[in-house]
This record gives C-alpha cells, structure tokens and sequence, in this order.
C-alpha cells in the first residue's frame, strides 16, 4: 500500500490543487495516483491538506511514501523495489520517496532517515504549465501500459485510419471520422463516442464515458478526461474530467479542471502578437512569473465556468469556481470566487455557487454532499485575499 504525499507544489500548482492533491492530477490518461497504482498493483491513499482529508484520505499502513508530484517510470520503479525501510530517496532538495520503519509512521522525521541519492531524471509536476507541456510524454507512457498484451476493440469501417497505433476500449464507438496515429498513439476509452465528421491526430487520449462532437478538430498531445463532451478545435490541452467544452472555439496548450463548462464560440489565445515569452499569476508571490514557453494559453481550476464569445488572454488563469462572461478581453488573472469580465468582477457568493454546483452535480446523477461543500468553504476563506474589488 502506497501513500502519495503533497509538497511544496501543491502551492506552486495552485489554483489546480486547491482542490485536489498533487497525485490526482490527471496527464497523460491517468491521474498521478492511477499511474503508480497500475505500476505497483497496490491500493494508494494521500497526504495532503487538512480540508481535504475527507475526500483524499490516508492509508493506515502504508509501506511506502511517494512524492505526488512525480511520475513513473522504468528507473523509479527499480529504485524502489530496492529500497529499504528506514530509507528515503532523494534527488538535490527533493524527497522522491520513502519507506518508513513499520510502526514508526506517525512519529515519522523523514530527515532522520538514510538517504539514498537518486541520479537519474524523471518527470515532475511543480507548475499548471507542467501539465500540458508533459502531457505527450505520458500519454505514450499511459498508452504502453494500458494496451500492453491487449486487444483493442474494432471500430467502425466508415472511419479512415492513418496509421496502427489506436486502442479502442470496450463500448467505444466512432463513426465517419479520421485517426492519424502516424505521430502519436490514441486512445479511445470505455463507452466513449467520436461522432461524425471528426479529425484526430495523436497523441490523443479520449476516456471513458465522454464524446468528441461532429466535426471536430483535435491535435496531438491532447487529453479528454472521463465524462465530457467536447468540440471544435483542440490542440495540446488536457480535460480533466466531468466538464464541457461543446462548441466551436479554440482551446490550446492549456488545462481546463472539472466541473468547467466553455461557452459557444469562446476561444483562448496561446501566443502573443509579439511573439514574447507568456508569463502566468503565482499565487504565492501574488504576482506574474515567467514561463519560458512561446505557448501558453488558459489554465482553468475547477467549477469555473465561462459564457458564450468569451475570449481569454495569453497566459489566463481562471480560479476555482470563476464565472466569466461580457463583451472583451478579462484580465490574465481571474480570482477564485469572480463574478464578471472584462467590464469588472464581484463576488461569486458561496452559497450562490454551491447553489449551482448542486444543479451541475445532478445531472450527471452524482451526490453533492457536504465533503465537497466543507472544501469550497475552505477554498472560499484562502482565496479570499485575492478577491480585491
């Protein structure tokens, strides 16, 4: 048993792990923790904030700790298997992972433990831009694991297929679209739908239970999270999950959270006119910090929502449970809690936005109970600092 722990990115990831702890981040087809579970066939609890314990809890007798923000790969995994108890793994200032003395967890000092240096690279998750730039790697990762020694279901002859490298679960149906997976696998999941008239190249993960509408237009190195609906055009972006992006627009190396809805015609820009470096909002600097990527579009944290014809910046982040709509250009950083757009923002009160993530939860026949109100209330009070109007 496995217990994955947040450190200091789950504050560099903000607003995306206000939320959530770091593991549940979804790149690739699986989520962190889905990745280390499938690798290490085990049950995997979370170390994290105190308000979310509820949902994210611990597991009592894990034997080993590993960093949420960490994926795996061949190296890591042979690294601990060798591990011993009593010992950590460590590369420069960052603790990888550990094991620790059985019946010494809960007066654990990681510090006291041996320390074995780890040389080798490997990918870690610190900053929302993090996510979309390795989400190609990991989707190949996730795809090997996924399909290997597996047959995939048979699709439908109306569609055209360029390349081999396509996996289809089982319920999974497209009809009249093309797949090119000549650059990069895809993946279509469990009692998924590509409706008709659709371009897709990989890499493209789309999971289970969620549509690509007709004709869409979907570039490689994008994922589609379970139980969503998308369409128009997508390039480099990743859908965590139970959100809608239905209509024309254009999204683009950017990652949109759960419980996020994109109105008709809305688009994000992910290149300056100048051609300069995108800069992005720190929430713990509470200021713009630079990126290094010509790229970089909108990065969009749970329950936020936009209205029709919106149009997002280079480099705009959308906090939890933001509500977007009017006429122009709103600024880079939208506040946790905003009610507004481009012409100002007020307060989206918490019981008005509880009131609608109640409606959003019951279509989709899913309780929304007082864990998920407990952890709005508690993002509500954090952010409030934020919220200068």
């Amino acid at each position: 048993m496995i217990n994955l722990f947040d450190d200091i990115a789950s504050r560099s990831l903000r607003p995306l792990t206000f939320t959530r702890p770091v593991a549940d981040l979804r790149l690739g087809i699986l989520t962190i923790a889905e990745k280390w579970q499938h690798h290490l066939n085990a049950d995997f609890g979370f170390v994290t904030e105190e308000y979310l314990a509820a949902k994210y809890p611990p597991l009592g007798h894990a034997d080993l700790y590993i960093n949420g923000s960490i994926c795996p790969d061949e190296g890591l995994l042979e690294a601990f298997s060798v591990l011993k108890a009593g010992e950590s793994l460590m590369k420069n200032e960052v603790l990888i992972g550990y094991k620790p003395v059985p019946g010494e967890t809960s007066q654990l000092d990681v510090n006291q433990l041996r320390v074995t240096t780890y040389a080798r690279d490997f990918i870690r998750i610190s900053v929302p831009e993090d996510i979309f730039r390795h989400n190609d790697t990991e989707l190949r990762k996730d795809f090997a694991l996924l399909t290997k020694g597996r047959t995939s279901q048979q699709l439908s002859s109306t569609n055209t297929f360029l390349g081999d490298d396509i996996f289809a679960e089982e319920g999974a149906t497209a009809e009249c679209s093309t797949f090119n997976s000549l650059k990069g696998p895809i993946y279509i999941g469990r009692n998924s739908q590509v409706w008709e008239g659709c371009h897709i190249r990989g890499s493209f993960a789309l999971c289970h239970d969620s549509q690509v509408k007709m004709g869409a237009k979907i570039y490689g190195q994008t994922t589609i999270g379970p139980c969503s609906r998308v369409g128009g055009e997508i390039n480099n972006a990743v859908i965590w999950g139970y959100s809608s992006k239905g209509h024309e627009g254009y999204l683009g190396n950017s990652v949109m959270g759960q419980w996020c809805n994109i109105g008709a015609d809305s688009n994000n820009s992910n290149l300056k006119n100048n051609y300069a470096d995108v800069k992005l909002w720190d929430y713990e600097t509470e200021s713009f910090r630079e990126t290094g990527l010509q790229f970089c579009g909108l990065i969009m944290a749970d329950h936020a929502k936009c209205g029709i014809n919106t149009m997002f910046n280079t480099g705009t982040v959308a906090g939890v449970s933001a509500n977007i709509f009017g006429a122009g250009f709103p600024r880079n950083f939208i506040p946790d809690f905003a009610w507004g757009g481009a012409h100002g923002f007020d307060v989206y009160h918490l019981d008005k936005m509880i009131e609608t993530a109640g409606k959003v939860f019951e279509r989709r026949n899913i309780v929304f109970d007082n864990i998920e109100k407990d952890i709005l209330a508690a993002i509500f009070e954090i952010t409030r600092t934020y919220r200068r109007f």
